[in-house]
């Protein structure tokens, strides 16, 4: 995070954290009542239908009575970082300076805890306002090991995510991510590589090769967030924090025959240890 009372220069701070300084400077103007209320309809249509692009949503937004222009469905998806359109909803613009990696989960058999990470961001709406959420999943288990909410955009929350993962859940072999421009970032693959974690990325264009987190952000939000309307950001915390521990201790999964995340995760580790 940048901080002007550091006698480092801004503009070297930016540097060092990739990070245009044009970012930084930037006072976004307040999301009006209304704007809010479609980014809202907006996130349910692109949950459902993460196929669908910004015409298509103005489509579904004017046949449930809500008559705006394509424009505006582009801009309010860039806001929420859904810039990238079909065939993959895409919460982080990919940033072409910064390497691409190869997808390594084609074909290979997943069938044991930390072998396979995986994370993504997604878009949390509040009553007034919104926020992002990452979180880091453990493949084979679907637990999830991890997670953070900013309000911003960036690679800090993420790369916060990834470590308080790896210092409580130890190393996995491989981490497979999209191309978004957090993950692809300097500060996010130096923390990988530093603990000689392979990189996995996305197909550009294809959500599928990310499919459980994926089904995480649907049962998150219909299980949780469009059941609430978060006063803040701290109040945004305290509730998924609840119920990322309902998730993972309580929730039956019928894909881990009808088991939890939990003790999916930890009788395996401990089969495997034994």
């Amino acid at each position: 995070m940048v901080d002007r009372t550091d006698p480092l220069p801004v503009t070297r701070q930016c540097t060092l954290l990739d990070l245009p300084r044009s970012t930084f400077y930037h006072v976004p103007k307040p999301v009006s009542d209304a704007e809010l209320a479609l980014m809202a309809l907006i996130d349910r249509c692109h949950l459902k239908h993460p196929f669908y692009g910004s015409r298509r949503i103005r489509d579904w937004l004017e046949d449930r009575g809500h008559r705006v222009n394509r424009k505006k469905v582009r801009r309010l998806m860039r806001t929420m970082g859904l810039a990238t359109l079909y065939p993959k909803r895409n919460l982080s613009l990919a940033n072409q300076a910064h390497k691409v990696y190869p997808y390594l989960l084609r074909d290979l058999v997943i069938d044991r805890p930390n072998q396979v990470w995986a994370t993504d961001v997604t878009y949390i709406p509040m009553a007034r306002g919104f926020v992002y959420l990452v979180a880091i999943m453990d493949w084979h288990s679907r637990k999830v090991l991890s997670w953070r909410v900013s309000n911003t955009l960036d690679a800090n929350f993420c790369v916060e995510a990834l470590e308080e993962a790896l210092e409580t859940h130890g190393v996995p072999e491989i981490f497979n991510t999209d191309q978004g421009s957090q993950f692809t970032s300097e500060d996010f693959t130096g923390t990988l590589k530093r603990h000689g974690i392979r990189i996995s990325m996305d197909g550009k264009g294809r959500w599928v090769d990310n499919v459980f987190v994926e089904r995480l952000w649907r049962s998150v939000k219909y299980e949780e967030v469009y059941l609430k309307a978060y006063e803040n950001i701290a109040a945004a915390r305290v509730s998924l924090g609840r119920y990322f521990a309902f998730y993972n201790t309580e929730r039956r999964h019928q894909s881990l025959d009808r088991r939890t995340p939990d003790s999916v995760y930890y009788e395996s580790a401990a089969k495997l240890a034994a």
